[in-house]
């Protein structure tokens, strides 16, 4: 009998069985079938995923949820977990669901390598982004983060952020900065000439002109709806248990962020205000470009410039929304960070004065890349202290194996120096964690010293493993990487460069002051013990 008879003769024994089963029968039949799916589906998993040690889970709904959640430094408990269980370990977290947490330079990079391909975002992050600012280049994966996403960058986004599109807004950047520097000086004026008290946070808003031709008016005294909400967002007294256990629920269940919540609100409004302000931004910029204006070097006039020469590719109000938070957000808190960082080490504000004011006149771009070594030692030390993105999460989206720079101990005793990963597991990098591991960066990892970046071994080996930006992986590393890190770090140079050889910044009640972390749309500092998210400083005209 051949095959083909068989599988005929085995089809119409199975439809004999359907006719005469009852429904009943039938559900049953489904039933088993699908628990029979599920079983096989759980010993596959089983076999396929490496069964790696961690830390026991304290609560059965959240796992380790909440305390990474409610912690003022995650990356802290992270490490101390590593130093437990090794460089690669599993925790438990919402709803059973099981997280693998990487803290080995070599398995990051492997994952690096593989992202938007064998490693998507997971669900959760993509939905809450997706309400937020909505779906464009960050939300693309696989061939669509190929086609739409690479060449895109590369066509559209990047002759915006490269070093000669960076040398032409350098009076645009330097512009911004001289408001804030006239505003300080005001300020100090108006008060006899005395020292003033600044929330620097406030202040550095400003830097929506240099990026984007925005002027958020923080300077001038002037309210403004988009820089209340994100105020709103990142203050501790707006969210309550309520939104804190819906936010990490949506993380396993999208689903749940359609439950109304203080959060959502707050996220509608942000939405509405970026909307508005992206609209308002690419009208004006428009205007400019009918006008033949070829003095405008902002961001979004070398963006539509772009959309001229290929007219197939075109910015959208999406997009628009997430370069904006990238100008605004994650640079004027780096740059609040780094102000902060001075104001609690007088000797090395001092140390960088002394550099800043042995050079004559206004800094170029290229000046600003190499001519002051204690300035970008400041700056790469405050993007390794404080990354904007705490942390990155991903998904397995096939089965793969994960090489590992040194061994570790499985559930059963195992010593592996690889670890097989199941379709669907999700993997954690903590950024803050690997900056500051004292494993890869010596026993002062936790330590603002700029210094390091200057000495022969200030940067370890191990550190030197790391593959992102500088050995940091503050801009991400990979296809995802930031593509406007080198313009955020000339901003924030700048920046520096310009006030601290003006003013003398000092914490407002002594160098002890203790400076705590909020999340907001991204981790935002305040100081410890106070309402709201102000930052205030010191400042005082140096007379040198």
């Amino acid at each position: 009998m051949d095959g083909a008879s068989t599988l005929v003769r085995i089809y119409k024994t199975f439809q004999a069985l359907v006719r005469s089963a009852s429904v009943i029968d039938l559900a049953a039949g489904l039933a088993a079938i699908w628990a029979l799916r599920t079983a096989i589906q759980a010993i596959r998993k089983k076999f396929r995923t490496t069964k790696l040690r961690g830390p026991k889970s304290s609560s059965l709904l959240f796992g380790v949820g909440k305390e990474l959640f409610r912690s003022p430094d995650t990356g802290a408990m992270l490490e101390a977990w590593s130093k437990e269980y090794g460089v690669a370990y599993e925790i438990p977290m919402i709803c059973g669901q099981k997280r693998i947490i990487l803290c080995d330079p070599k398995a990051i990079a492997y994952l690096f390598s593989r992202d938007t391909w064998s490693y998507v975002g997971i669900p959760g992050h993509k939905a809450s982004q997706a309400r937020t600012i909505g779906k464009g280049l960050i939300w693309a994966e696989g061939e669509s983060h190929r086609r739409y996403g690479t060449t895109w960058q590369r066509r559209s986004i990047g002759p915006s952020f490269n070093s000669t599109a960076i040398r032409k807004s350098i009076p645009a950047i330097h512009k911004t900065v001289d408001k804030v520097k006239v505003a300080w000086e005001a300020s100090i004026d108006a008060n006899g000439g005395r020292s003033v008290v600044l929330d620097v946070q406030k202040c550095l808003d400003s830097f929506g002109i240099a990026g984007f031709s925005y002027n958020f008016g923080s300077l001038d005294g002037k309210p403004n709806s988009m820089i209340s909400v994100l105020d709103t967002f990142g203050a501790p007294s707006s969210l309550n248990f309520w939104d804190n256990s819906v936010f990490l629920l949506s993380l396993v269940f999208p689903i749940v962020l359609n439950v109304p919540t203080s959060r959502g609100k707050i996220l509608a409004k942000l939405r509405a205000r970026l909307s508005e302000i992206c609209d308002i931004i690419i009208d004006e910029a428009v205007k400019e470009k009918e006008r033949a204006s070829d003095d405008k070097t902002s961001t979004i006039n070398l963006l539509l410039k772009a959309e001229d020469e290929d007219s197939s590719q075109r910015i959208t109000r999406e997009e628009m929304r997430i370069l904006f938070i990238a100008s605004y957000e994650t640079t004027s808190i780096t740059m609040t960070w780094a102000l902060l960082e001075l104001a609690r080490h007088p000797d090395i504000q001092t140390k960088l004065r002394e550099e800043l004011l042995s050079f004559g006149g206004e800094p170029s771009y290229d000046q600003l890349v190499t001519g002051f070594p204690y300035l970008d030692a400041i700056v790469q030390e405050t993007l390794r202290i404080h990354p904007a993105a705490p942390d990155l999460i991903r998904q397995a989206d096939e089965d793969d194996v994960i090489p590992l720079s040194e061994p570790v101990q499985t559930k059963s005793g195992e010593v592996v120096d690889s670890i097989a990963v199941e379709r669907g597991t999700v993997i954690g990098i903590s950024i803050s964690c690997i900056n500051c591991s004292e494993a890869i960066w010596g026993p002062d990892a936790k330590i603002f010293r700029p210094e390091r970046w200057l000495e022969a071994d200030g940067v370890t080996r191990r550190a030197q493993e790391v593959k992102g930006y500088r050995h940091l992986l503050t801009f991400g590393d990979g296809p995802r990487s930031c593509i406007g890190k080198l313009f955020a770090i000339a901003e924030i140079k700048m920046l520096l460069a310009v006030l601290v050889k003006n003013f003398v910044l000092e914490m407002r009640d002594g160098p002890d002051t203790k400076v705590e972390m909020v999340m907001g749309i991204i981790l935002r500092p305040k100081i410890a013990g106070e309402d709201g998210i102000k930052v205030p400083l010191r400042i005082r005209q140096h007379k040198g």
